[in-house]
């Protein structure tokens, strides 16, 4: 083994990846990050200008705005930066970070339990944003300014921050049509050419994710690795069904058991009684997730049944795995 496979093998090991965005992007990022953080202390200061309940009037804003704007302004379509998870992820650990200050205050262990516990919040409530964690030790550990503030340090900084920086997140990447904020947008908006599945008679390499994630041209928090593993697994998991269900029973869910934008839920709402005709035989559906969400449409139980690959059922976070037929 000569000294550029260990290279690459300590590349691999310490997770330093080639990044694959355009110098635009990155000029992008930091600019924007740039009018983000500009944005947070100006609107902060035009609010309150004389301070916050006569104290704090240092505490324009807290060093974890920094962390968001990497991810907005950087990872603007990451699942991390997403309003809820902003929103949700900084106001919540705050409110952890004060009560473990005002329960226990002055212990050595207060600030990691404080992280700790906005961490397993953030878990729960789905709105995981690392920028949180900082948020929840200020809380703690900054002082007798923020100490003095109690639970009004969720209002000043943290929300007049987060709001501040979420608008000129929303602002600014609406100015390049790729990076449209929220992902949602970005996606509703984004044209895609839908290559129809008879045409997908080739196998999928690492080496057409990297260049599909070059072509994206945004920062994915995924590795092409990581995309190929999951690849293989998914393609593994489906090979274990590949069959269309026996029965379209009124009430239950299906999916076509396709990818990305082509992929779609529907639910049985109704059908024609048993002893009709199969050319009468119709089904009453509506699509839950996916393609056409939010849809109602009639067809023959015959074309669900070849539509359908297999029945699925909904779980709470809001996905949906096969239903086990054996």
């Amino acid at each position: 083994m000569n000294l550029k496979h260990y290279l690459h093998e300590l590349r691999l090991l310490i997770g330093f990846e080639r990044n694959t965005t355009s110098h635009g992007e990155k000029w992008i990022s930091g600019i924007g990050a740039t009018l983000g953080i500009l944005a947070v202390y100006w609107i902060t200061r035009w609010q309150f200008p004389h301070g916050f309940m006569e104290n704090a009037g240092s505490l324009i804003m807290v060093t974890s705005m920094g962390a968001s704007a990497v991810l907005l302004f950087a990872v603007p379509q990451g699942a991390l930066s997403q309003p809820w998870a902003l929103v949700g992820g900084h106001l919540l650990s705050a409110f952890v970070g004060v009560s473990c200050q005002k329960l226990f205050p002055d212990q050595t262990w207060t600030p990691a339990l404080a992280v700790g516990l906005a961490v397993g919040v953030m878990h729960y409530l789905r709105c995981i944003h690392p920028p949180g964690g900082a948020t929840s030790l200020a809380a703690v550990i900054g002082g007798s300014e923020v100490s003095a503030l109690g639970y009004h340090f969720l209002i000043m900084p943290i929300l007049i921050n987060v709001i501040a920086i979420l608008l000129m997140a929303i602002a600014f990447n609406a100015l390049f049509h790729w990076r449209r904020y929220p992902a949602h947008i970005n996606k509703r908006i984004r044209e895609s050419k839908q290559t129809q599945p008879a045409a997908r008679q080739f196998e999928l390499t690492q080496e057409d994710f990297s260049a599909a994630m070059q072509q994206l041209n945004s920062y994915v928090d995924v590795t092409a690795e990581s995309l190929t593993e999951l690849l293989e697994l998914a393609k593994q998991h489906a090979e274990k069904n590949i069959t269309h269900p026996a029965d379209i029973i009124p009430g239950r869910f299906y999916s076509n058991g396709k990818l990305g934008r082509l992929w779609s839920v529907r639910q049985v709402l109704d059908g024609s009684d048993e002893d009709v005709i199969p050319e009468k035989d119709r089904v009453i559906y509506k699509v839950l997730a996916g393609d056409g969400a939010y849809q109602t449409a009639i067809c023959l139980r015959s074309e669900f049944r070849q539509w359908a690959r297999f029945e699925v059922k909904p779980q709470d976070n809001g996905r949906w795995i096969k239903v086990d037929t054996d």
